[in-house]
């Protein structure tokens, strides 16, 4: 009976140790760093670029109208196919123009000798000056006649001034046509090389030009009228085009102005009224500084926040200014140094000021 009072404190004494060893353990992991995994950051060179929507136009465009009154005797080419310049699209009936042109040609000898005869017989004091003058008047004025004639019957064979694609015809054979009329018989558009309209928002453009005076970005010379293409299903378009001018008046009701650029088209790939998104090379940021945007949070007010950790494994939160998305991070124009660890997982278990394990963030 008595050995068993001894063991009883030694029972005691080992339960209370145990106990004592658990609260320890749990006391030790409660007050563990919490992980967090963290990029370290570091300035790179990118070149920068700027998407933005755009319409493809025709690089010439033609409205066929004829410049006589007249009847279409003959179409003279097929509806949606290649035309070349020069070539022959209309014929209006040229009888009437034929005759015009013969009548004022036959009278044109019998000018021309009278004037001839006024003149050497002006020499001799023959015919008075005032005499004379009629004649030659009336020469030059059959000789402009037969000019217009001849013009006239010119203009009865409608011909290209362009190469292209020429539509549809709103007239057929025997339809009555007029001079300039508002209708056009064709209309003709050249599709290489094929324009592409890009509207660009004033906001852009000043803040392309004070990167461009800040230092924050340098123009590439060799890339810098490089232009890209992004067709309406998302596949890029094979060949790059060339930027060729900016407008220079600001349409009120967008706000914007217009870059034109150039794209080859041989296959006729590209048809007027398409709707791409055009890719311009803006310049070289030497300095660039990208962080993942997970890494990125805002606070009520809007601004951008992340989370640093600083050489003693603490956490600082630090205010960004973020300039764009590029992919699936941010460019950030203040708010970060060189070789500073911003947080990327595990920001949900930390706040400012409590000490972090860190761990480098893997990528997926």
């Amino acid at each position: 009976m008595q050995s068993k009072l001894h063991s009883f404190p030694v029972f005691l004494f080992l339960g209370i140790s145990l106990l004592m060893a658990g609260c320890t353990k749990k006391a030790e992991t409660e007050l563990k760093d919490p992980e967090v995994a963290v990029v370290v950051v570091r300035p790179e060179q990118i070149v920068m670029k700027t998407e933005l929507p755009g319409r493809t136009a025709a690089f010439l465009v033609d409205e066929i109208r004829p410049q006589i009154n007249g009847l279409i005797q003959k179409r003279l080419f097929t509806e949606g196919s290649e035309i070349k310049a020069g070539q022959p699209l209309y014929q209006i009936d040229p009888a009437p123009f034929q005759a015009a042109f013969d009548k004022a040609k036959a009278n044109l000898p019998a000018l021309r000798l009278r004037a001839d005869r006024y003149r050497e017989a002006l020499v001799e004091k023959a015919v008075s000056q005032q005499e004379f003058d009629d004649a030659d008047a009336a020469l030059k004025q059959a000789e402009a006649e037969l000019e217009t004639a001849r013009i006239n019957l010119d203009y009865t064979r409608i011909v290209s001034p362009i190469s292209g694609r020429i539509g549809s015809s709103t007239v057929t054979d025997g339809d009555v046509v007029t001079a300039y009329q508002p209708v056009a018989l064709a209309t003709i558009q050249q599709l290489d090389p094929i324009y592409v309209d890009i509207p660009q928002s004033t906001v852009e453009l000043l803040r392309l030009r004070r990167s461009l005076e800040d230092g924050r970005l340098n123009h590439d010379i060799t890339n810098q009228n490089k232009v890209e293409l992004i067709l309406e299903d998302g596949s890029p378009y094979p060949l790059s085009g060339t930027l060729q001018f900016q407008d220079i008046t600001v349409d009120p009701t967008t706000g914007s102005v217009i870059l034109r650029a150039i794209f080859p088209n041989p296959e006729s790939f590209l048809l007027p009224g398409m709707f791409v998104r055009a890719v311009i090379i803006e310049g070289i940021n030497e300095k660039a500084i990208l962080v993942p945007q997970q890494g990125v949070s805002r606070n009520p007010k809007g601004e951008a926040l992340a989370l640093v950790v600083d050489t003693e494994n603490k956490v600082q939160q630090r205010l960004l200014t973020l300039e764009r998305a590029i992919g699936d991070k941010w460019l950030v124009s203040s708010g970060l140094n060189s070789g500073d660890r911003i947080i990327v997982e595990g920001i949900q278990r930390v706040k400012p000021g409590t000490s972090v394990k860190v761990v480098s963030f893997k990528e997926k």
